[in-house]
């Protein structure tokens, strides 16, 4: 039985998911609770070897088929090496990315549809997180912020690319009410704090 808190965050390139990162890990170590922190695709050793594949901006014949299949072979890694492990010691597991990241930038990014989300329900075989903050901004605004010579093979996508993945995530938070946390990332890092410390206060209210 799951003991644990499992938190995602996701949201567009350049939309400021680093910093609100380490805004939770900061409001669960003045709680004194213990926190593991990972990310996606990675979070193990094999994971961060298929990241570096799918992120090399060398392998740009990669078949939309194979990076969703990479995604998920490190995801399944990830989750029974590192998640569920961790959220049965009763850990606060905090992940950069999870599988909304794939049904985004593959399911709807890539027009792979239906077959991410079926590929990942294997991947993640029911670990979901309890709570998903999304990070809400106009992609063609955070792209702006990473510099071209900086991004990565999904990064350097075309405009096109990235408004799909954004309109993917929107669904996402459409379809997910109860687990996905809309934010608008385009107010101050401070008030997106706040929004996002005032959720994680109804969670523990909840446990």
């Amino acid at each position: 039985m799951k003991k644990g808190i499992f938190i995602s965050i996701e949201g567009p390139d350049g939309s400021g998911k680093s910093t609100q990162i380490e805004n939770i890990k900061q409001f669960f170590k003045d709680k004194k609770m213990d926190i593991v922190f990972t990310r996606e695709p990675g979070g193990t050793a094999i994971g961060e070897r298929i990241r570096a594949i799918i992120l090399d901006n060398n392998c740009r014949e990669m078949d939309y088929m194979t990076e969703a299949m990479l995604y998920a072979a490190a995801r399944a890694q990830h989750v029974a090496q590192v998640i569920r492990p961790a959220l049965e010691d009763g850990k606060i597991v905090i992940c950069d990315r999870f599988v909304d990241s794939s049904i985004a930038y593959q399911g709807y990014g890539r027009g792979l549809g239906e077959a991410v989300a079926i590929i990942n329900s294997y991947a993640v075989a029911g670990c979901m997180p309890d709570v998903t903050f999304l990070l809400k901004l106009d992609p063609a605004v955070g792209r702006n912020r990473i510099r071209a010579d900086q991004q990565d093979r999904l990064e350097s996508e075309k405009e096109a690319f990235h408004d799909e993945v954004f309109r993917g995530y929107l669904q996402l938070e459409k379809d997910n009410p109860g687990r996905i946390v809309g934010i608008d990332a385009s107010g101050s890092i401070e008030d997106i704090k706040l929004d996002i410390y005032k959720k994680l206060e109804e969670v523990l209210n909840c446990l």
